[in-house]
């Protein structure tokens, strides 16, 4: 059962500690760029009047990212570029957006696609829960393909910043079912071990 979007949510603790004075807005703005997202992707369904195949999935996930990137720009704080796609960085903490159903799911049941790209993984290695503290210079003899996939991924968000997940669940009929956001640990077997998570409002669809 989603949380209703219609009043306002004081940011919690968690929040305030990573996001420092963008936490108010950023509690409120994520549920938001995610309704608007699926009312971009809900559009590019209708378009394509397909029944199978649709387009609804790849276009939520670009409009989830380009949405977050366009708030973090709005309070002035930094959107990265790992291997082609943005990343909103607020207050050196990078949002990390994922679809993890399609249908309303606990978020226990949350697991990485065996087909996600080696960069998203990359990613929970380097800037999640319990990744190195840092990379050491190594012979580039010596260098393996994993670890130099981990230095290209700390050169393009940043040694320093840390990754909080924003899960959610979707379809192209209803929109946004429930929204969780917080720190996991990506497991070897693609499901994740959450060490914080909050679960977000659903803000009212947004209609384009």
């Amino acid at each position: 059962m989603s949380v209703s979007g219609r009043d306002p949510v004081a940011p919690s603790d968690w929040a305030l500690d990573r996001f420092g004075r963008h936490a108010d807005a950023l509690t409120a703005v994520v549920p938001l760029q995610l309704a608007k997202a699926h009312a971009k992707a809900h559009a590019a369904h209708i378009a394509a009047g397909l029944k199978k195949r649709s387009p609804y999935g790849v276009a939520l996930a670009g409009a989830v990212r380009e949405g977050l990137a366009d708030a973090a720009r709005e309070l002035g704080e930094s959107v990265r570029d790992v291997r082609g796609y943005e990343y909103a960085v607020i207050n050196e903490h990078a949002l990390f957006p994922f679809r993890y159903a399609d249908k309303p799911r606990p978020l226990d049941r949350a697991r990485l696609p065996a087909n996600a790209s080696p960069t998203r993984r990359r990613l929970f290695r380097a800037h999640g829960p319990q990744a190195p503290d840092g990379l050491f210079e190594v012979d580039a003899g010596l260098a393996t393909d994993e670890y130099l996939g981990l230095h290209e991924v700390f050169e393009e968000l940043g040694a320093s910043t840390r990754l909080v997940c924003v899960f959610f669940t979707a379809d192209a009929e209803n929109g946004i079912h429930v929204i969780h956001w917080g720190e996991a640990h990506l497991e070897p077997d693609r499901t994740f071990t959450w060490l914080h998570k909050e679960q977000l409002p659903v803000a009212p669809l947004a209609l384009e």
